[in-house]
């Protein structure tokens, strides 16, 4: 941060704190104000929402995808100083090679090359575990996908059961796994599947909790990269079924983890 940027900043908090002395503003809305104030300036290259977990429970993440790896390693040591972790998403090799030789020694790193995810936290962090959801994927082509969303899912706290190569080619693959997540009370099932996308119109069918449905580009020409998952799933006659953009398991995950920890703190 610049002069001018950490001057403002102190001077915000200081206005913060006389209004909450004055009786001008509750605890919340001071905590609320503060939170706002407390956005990190990283040069002109990106501004990171450091409190964004803790405003509206969803941690703050870095995509890497169309971003030059310098610009990545320094949103991620930074975000990670901060808030003791960061979740990078869609890395490529020269991403993870430089975030690696940026990291401080008592930060470890967790990279998974299915879902080219990478966690980064300080060592011996845990996630607290709050709730539980099923990850499902139609097709191993989809696994990538779905993996993005058992990532992202875990950062928020979440338990998750998976069942993968379980779509309508072998439906009788699907019932056991599905079976099983019942059985442990998941409260939100993610469902990933390309080609005609019929997996989450059936699961949402056999169960009573939310599922939320992952179009995947994977399949032929006329699939169009995942719009023909994406309609066949937006014309579902099964009336439970959220649906998120193609290939977005992280927002899937997100979003069932969300359910999740609703349904705990119940």
């Amino acid at each position: 941060m610049g002069a001018k940027s950490r001057k403002e900043l102190i001077t915000g908090v200081e206005g913060v704190l006389n209004a909450l002395l004055a009786g001008k503003l509750t605890v919340e809305q001071a905590k609320r104000k503060l939170a706002a104030l407390n956005i990190k300036r990283i040069g002109d290259l990106a501004r990171l929402d450091v409190e964004r977990v803790h405003r509206i429970g969803i941690p703050e993440v870095v995509l890497a995808e169309g971003k030059s790896p310098e610009t990545v390693a320094k949103a991620v040591v930074a975000l990670a100083s901060t808030s003791g972790y960061a979740i990078v998403t869609r890395v490529s090799e020269k991403h993870l090679k430089l975030v690696q030789s940026r990291l401080r020694r008592d930060f470890e790193i967790e990279y998974n090359s299915k879902a080219r995810n990478i966690v980064i936290k300080k060592k011996g962090h845990l996630f607290p575990k709050i709730g539980k959801i099923g990850v499902l994927a139609a097709g191993t082509a989809d696994v990538p996908v779905a993996e993005e969303a058992v990532v992202a899912a875990e950062v928020m706290g979440c338990e998750v059961l998976k069942a993968y190569d379980v779509g309508v080619a072998g439906i009788h693959r699907l019932f056991e796994p599905l079976k099983h997540m019942v059985e442990q009370g998941v409260t939100a099932i993610v469902a990933v599947a390309g080609m005609e996308g019929t997996l989450p119109s059936l699961v949402s069918s056999l169960v009573d909790v939310p599922v939320v449905g992952v179009p995947t580009s994977i399949g032929y020409g006329v699939g169009l990269k995942g719009v023909g998952a994406l309609m066949t799933m937006l014309q579902t006659c099964s009336p439970k079924l959220a649906v998120v953009n193609i290939d977005n398991g992280f927002g899937a995950g997100i979003f069932a983890a969300s359910i999740a920890r609703q349904s705990k703190r119940r």
